[in-house]
């Protein structure tokens, strides 16, 4: 017998020996991974909420060991009695205090925490700080602010500890069964865990919706502006559901059949799908639509408005987004619009055009005002990528929203593709697209007159038609804005027939 089969066969038979002695526990499973010729990582993971518990079980259902931290020691059990129950092929391991958890993990010892941002995140990395070695990772999947996330990959790369930002988006559904996510960092930290995050991550054509993107805050900032969009993108979807139900007089299970159908085109989307769930959904207590029992004051956790503050820092429009934001904002202040109302009556008012005619211009317009939102959001990160040498892959981005993310879409895999092929500047310039906002723009403009015409608060829609019109004028009305700023304040500007150059006006002669 050769020596290398000596020693093949030897290492056989000490795995067996394993397995026989230790069938349930850590050994045993060892011996399987190593002779199928697979490591199974074990990873840490502090904040066992929704999220948190779906994300445990999702990592434990890949197969992968999981030492779980909380605060309340029922989360922890229930979620461990819960992976039991589904026979999880890993194992979640409740840990009584952070130094039983540390303890506990495989050196390099790679732990997630999903956690509020700010205050509470701070509080778990000072807490860990102590008892972590050197080379140890922390990686963050809240909504952290992408600076914070600078600030902290600096602090602890400082002592030796390293620091990933991860944006992790689809709920606690996406967190069980697969989400979509978005990693920035050292490229050491990403190789740390990236076969545990890309096993538990949604997949697209078998492909993982999980990637790395660059250094720093990076994953964090792509993260804010999916937010973005998503905003945009539901507040279309809230001003399409008024006008058919103000505008038109329709049913809440009318509209719901409406949105439903919207997912046999263009319009195929995450947020459109569950748009007509919650449409034709019924209150168990009244009998009512749902809708029709659910309190008109939007919420937000910040990241839309975030989206909006750092693309006017890059100079990047997002009037879409700045339009959801300040919607929500005046969804919240219920009792001045109650006063409102009674001082100046009820705005909205029925729309004379047919139903049918409506609703046929709206999905058009939805389709348009989407390009829109999408390219909004692109040049955001292209900005972004620029500004901070991130040199961000935004094919890649696409491809990660393709699946698991909120603002999945159809619309995705066309972007992901303009561009790997890199026939455009803009992504309204490719042909793809180039062709909705020609086919769709009319019924935008003509929705948009509608809603107005008739009283119809419609900001996302307008400011939509807005963007698109601003970027497909040619000589705009900005040399007003140059002339008044010569003239009040000496500014300067440029003339048409020497370009480069630096004039005052006549104004004051």
């Amino acid at each position: 017998m050769r020596q290398g089969q000596r020693v093949k066969y030897f290492v056989q038979l000490m795995l067996i020996i394993l397995l026989r002695m230790d069938k349930q526990g850590l050994a045993a499973k060892m011996a399987v991974n190593c002779l199928k010729g697979i490591h199974m990582a074990h990873l840490g993971l502090i904040g066992i909420g929704v999220m948190g518990s779906a994300f445990a079980q999702n990592l434990a259902e890949e197969g992968h060991d999981v030492s779980l931290l909380d605060r309340s020691a029922d989360k922890m059990a229930e979620t461990v009695q819960e992976a039991k129950g589904q026979g999880l092929k890993g194992q979640l391991i409740a840990c009584a205090d952070a130094e039983a958890f540390v303890k506990s993990l495989p050196k390099p010892r790679s732990i997630l925490v999903l956690v509020p941002s700010g205050g509470p995140l701070d509080s778990v990395i000072n807490m860990l700080k102590p008892l972590l070695d050197k080379g140890d990772l922390i990686a963050d999947l809240g909504n952290s602010n992408y600076t914070d996330t600078e600030k902290r990959v600096a602090d602890l790369e400082d002592t030796g500890l390293l620091f990933l930002g991860m944006g992790i988006s689809g709920g606690a559904e996406g967190a069980r069964h697969g989400p979509s996510i978005m990693a920035g960092g050292s490229r050491q930290s990403w190789a740390r865990v990236k076969g545990p995050l890309q096993d538990s991550a949604a997949k697209f054509e078998g492909d993982p919706c999980c990637d790395w993107f660059g250094p720093g805050g990076s994953g964090h900032f792509i993260k804010m502006l999916h937010n973005g969009i998503e905003y945009a993108d539901m507040q279309l979807i809230a001003e399409a559901y008024g006008l058919m139900s103000n505008g038109l007089g329709m049913s809440a299970t009318d509209i719901g059949t409406v949105f439903k159908g919207w997912m046999d085109g263009p319009l195929n989307s995450y947020l459109v799908e569950i748009a007509a769930e919650v449409a034709l959904a019924t209150d168990p207590k009244t009998g009512a639509a749902m809708l029709d029992v659910i309190l008109d004051k939007a919420g937000q956790k910040g990241t839309g408005r975030w989206s909006v503050i750092e693309a006017l820092h890059l100079g990047a429009p997002a009037s879409m987004m700045a339009a959801a934001v300040e919607a929500r904002n005046i969804s919240a202040d219920l009792e001045m619009r109650a006063e409102m109302e009674a001082a100046f009556g009820p705005s909205p008012q029925k729309i004379s055009t047919s139903q049918a005619d409506a609703v046929a211009a709206l999905e058009q317009a939805m389709i348009a005002a989407k390009v829109c939102a999408y390219a909004q959001g692109f040049e955001v990160l292209k900005r972004a990528s620029d500004a901070f040498e991130w040199d961000f892959d935004l094919a890649a981005i696409a491809r990660v929203w393709r699946a698991g993310c909120i603002i999945r879409s159809v619309f995705l895999d066309e972007i992901s593709d303009v561009f790997d092929k890199g026939v455009a500047k803009h992504l309204a310039l490719a042909p793809v697209f180039q062709e909705h906002l020609k086919a769709n723009t009319p019924a935008l403009q003509s929705v948009v007159v509608m809603g107005i015409s008739n009283g119809h608060p419609v900001p996302a829609f307008t400011a939509a038609l807005n963007y698109h019109n601003m970027r497909r004028t040619g000589r705009s009305t900005a040399n007003m804005i140059q002339g008044l700023r010569d003239y009040f304040g000496a500014h300067t500007f440029e003339r048409l027939d020497a370009p480069g150059e630096k004039f005052n006006g006549p104004w004051h002669d």
